[in-house]
């Protein structure tokens, strides 16, 4: 019975793939990216998942008369830091995956 044995294999190779991709998850989780805009005035801080972590905005562009251009810092720090954690998540995912676009961010 040549072929049980062959499926037992995979089912292994499967089991551990699976446990790779499980580590691989939490390094992420605990893993912090950072980006900065207006020249670092605003920081944001995300996770290797994408998720938003920290916060950072000088009082210098906390100005009450111009609220839209500090909305626009923090907005541009958060999406550069959830792309730079995207990228972090394909490079440590990637090579288990084979590029397999099915594993969310």
């Amino acid at each position: 019975m040549k072929g049980f044995g062959d499926i037992r294999k995979l089912m292994r190779e499967a089991q551990k793939l699976q446990e790779e991709i499980a580590k691989r998850q939490e390094e992420l989780s605990q893993a912090e990216v950072e980006a900065r805009a207006g020249g670092g005035a605003v920081v944001a801080v995300v996770n290797g998942h994408g998720e938003l972590k920290g916060l950072k905005i000088s009082r210098e562009v906390v100005d009450p008369e111009d609220v839209e251009m500090l909305e626009d810092l923090v907005v541009s720090a958060v999406q550069e830091a959830q792309r730079k954690a995207k990228e972090l998540f394909q490079r440590t995912m990637g090579e288990l995956t084979g590029g397999f676009p099915g594993l969310p961010l």
